[in-house]
């Protein structure tokens, strides 16, 4: 579990050349551009746990760039979403622009090109994440990114207070509840991109509400050997052709939605300390792998170390 969670850190720049440095350090790789290098103030304090970082920026007026060059240089696939606690900023990504404020959170992907731009003095919370941790397509996802949500209304209203409290607690995420705390974090975070799609997609897409519903069913009954496509198609009254495609649309396979989801919940079982004296095998079992072999191979597949080294935390 040690080698999970990494202890919070606070870094102060000594100069702008420094505070560039640190923030690709923290993130992905990134190019800093200011016009008032000069008096130029940074202070970056950040905790990492399961590869979901949390930081706090305070900053002078900057420019952030994730150029073509710097994502070649990776193929890992995060997400990161800004929280604005004080002054503005505005994402760019996707042809899209967000105006942010305090309060109002926005969603990126390190994948594609973004530029985050500060005029003025501000801080800011960043949460960076894995894509594979959020339960719904990437495609979808997508959608949503250089947009700007409130954190005073609807489930923002919830999601946004927790995610300050958070940051402003990092000493608990290094603690031994941290897995856990930033584990519901990203999961607060899904529940907010969902809704946000709901909305958007309600009148505009008549698959959206279905594939919402499957979504939900599959997820319930993870825990089910019998699970699969006929089954899902049956509950849902549409053939099992209809709801292949429904999946090929999102750039996956039924099977490969099922069986990604039950690798993460197994993923998370295994750092949780709550779980420690469960055996692999009952774990596997319990998100529906009911042949240990054949588990073990999977997960190895995905997350490149078996799960005995996912629990020991090599």
């Amino acid at each position: 579990m040690t080698a999970a969670v990494h202890p919070a850190t606070t870094t102060v720049a000594k100069d702008f050349t420094d505070f560039r440095t640190a923030v690709s350090q923290s993130f992905v790789p990134l190019q800093v551009t200011t016009e008032h290098d000069e008096h130029f103030r940074g202070r970056i304090r950040s905790c990492a746990v399961d590869d979901v970082g949390v930081s706090e920026i305070t900053a002078s007026a900057h420019v952030v760039e994730r150029t073509p060059e710097l994502i070649a240089r990776s193929d890992r696939r995060y997400f990161k979403l800004s929280l604005i606690l004080a002054g503005t900023g505005m994402l760019i990504q996707d042809r899209r622009q967000a105006v942010l404020r305090p309060g109002d959170v926005a969603l990126y992907d390190t994948h594609r090109p973004y530029s985050l731009v500060f005029e003025e003095d501000f801080r800011t919370l960043v949460v960076m994440f894995p894509q594979r941790l959020i339960d719904l397509p990437s495609d979808l996802i997508g959608q949503l990114t250089a947009i700007r949500m409130s954190g005073k209304e609807g489930v923002g209203n919830v999601v946004v207070p927790f995610l300050a409290q958070l940051g402003s607690n990092l000493d608990q995420l290094a603690g031994p509840a941290g897995v856990r705390l930033a584990h519901s974090a990203v999961d607060l975070l899904a529940t907010m991109f969902a809704t946000e799609l709901d909305l958007a997609h309600t009148t505009a897409d008549p698959h959206h509400e279905l594939m919402r519903r499957i979504r939900a069913h599959i997820d319930a009954n993870l825990s089910s050997p019998e699970l699969g496509p006929a089954q899902i198609a049956a509950e849902h009254y549409i053939s099992t052709r209809h709801l292949h495609g429904l999946f090929q649309e999102q750039g996956t396979t039924v099977s490969g939605w099922i069986r990604e989801r039950r690798l993460e919940h197994c993923r998370r079982d295994l750092l949780d300390p709550v779980h420690t004296g469960r055996p692999v095998a009952a774990v596997a079992a319990r998100w529906g792998f009911v042949d240990a072999a054949h588990f073990s191979r999977v997960f190895k597949a995905a997350f490149g170390r078996s799960p005995s080294e996912v629990r020991r935390g090599f």
